[in-house]
């Protein structure tokens, strides 16, 4: 087995680039100021960078994963959001270090006989380093890239080049919406479904995948919580805590520590006030950021990041939304 002798990623990463790729959409490189490679990632993966101002977000590599120079990240505006896109669209970055934490892979590019990929704004960043690494191969597949116009196209030009007929641009106000179900229909059954973008996009396609005869292999990556239908992660607030008033006690056993969780305070919280470190940053459920391990008790699972599925026998949770269905629950902090 060959050995990879590249130094590990410093907690600080310099931002080499910043440009406009798309409408609202901002792209930064970070190296490392002593030039030396960074670590590998494979399609999927993401970071979680430190802004400057403290905030924690988490971004979808879509650079090359063959180029070890750089990492690449594109941030879209959300005026609407929790400030992230905000800061680094409105913040002179270049030239500046911001701490970066990963890369971590939660949404794999899983062996599968063909791919139909399928994109709605944004939500092309990690489905981009999976074209990529398809177009390269010799295996079978497709990409549907849909938004509101087509100067919010994120990487159209480079897809097209990639894929030529193989990738499918949609642009709402000229063509409609995706035909989700036309496009499922167009692929061969055993091919896996990949997606990621708005929520509706995501509930669509996952029904219909669910549904199908027979039912499709289906891997979503969400940028928001899921519907709380209790199917891909349920909203908080559902479910049953681990006492009748929803309070529950947490032990943190490497940090010997044990304390009641109310119920008008989430588990991070929580945490937080005694490990002020611990990582975090969605904290609505769908990033994995928290993802902690469980080493007694159950989990009340309510994100988007552990499928129904596994559910059962998870031995992590997401602490930013997800309780305790027991009265007492240890983890591993």
């Amino acid at each position: 087995m060959s050995s990879d002798l590249t130094p590990p990623a410093p907690p600080r990463l310099l931002v080499r680039q910043s440009r406009w790729i798309a409408e609202d959409v901002v792209e930064l490189r970070l190296v490392r100021r002593d030039g030396l490679p960074l670590p590998p990632w494979e399609p999927g993966a993401h970071v979680e960078l430190t802004l400057p101002s403290g905030l924690r977000r988490t971004y979808s590599l879509c650079g090359d994963p063959a180029e070890r120079a750089a990492w690449t990240v594109a941030v879209h505006l959300a005026p609407a959001g929790r400030g992230g896109s905000r800061e680094i669209h409105t913040t002179a970055l270049v030239g500046r270090e911001l701490s970066v934490e990963g890369p971590v892979n939660r949404f794999p590019l899983l062996p599968a006989p063909g791919y139909l990929l399928l994109a709605g704004g944004i939500g092309v960043t990690p489905l981009l380093s999976m074209a990529r690494a398809l177009a390269a191969g010799a295996l079978p597949w497709r990409l549907v890239l849909g938004a509101r116009d087509r100067s919010r196209l994120a990487y159209a030009e480079e897809l097209t080049a990639l894929g030529g007929d193989r990738v499918r641009l949609v642009p709402e106000d000229e063509v409609g919406l995706p035909d989700l179900a036309a496009e499922l229909a167009a692929t061969p059954p055993g091919h896996a479904v990949y997606a990621c973008g708005p929520a509706a996009m995501l509930d669509a396609v996952t029904e219909l995948c669910r549904t199908a005869v027979p039912p499709r292999p289906l891997h979503v990556e969400r940028f928001g919580p899921a519907a709380g239908d209790g199917e891909d992660g349920a909203a908080a607030g559902d479910g049953e805590d681990g006492a009748a008033d929803g309070r529950f006690e947490v032990v943190l056993r490497r940090s010997g520590l044990r304390f009641a969780v109310p119920a008008d305070r989430s588990l991070l919280e929580a945490v937080r006030d005694r490990l002020p470190d611990v990582p975090y940053s969605c904290e609505e459920g769908y990033c994995g950021s928290c993802e902690t391990s469980v080493l007694a008790g159950t989990p009340d699972h309510r994100d988007s990041v552990i499928g129904p599925q596994e559910r059962a026998t998870a031995m992590t949770m997401m602490i930013c939304v997800s309780r305790a269905a027991s009265p007492v629950i240890e983890l591993d902090l």
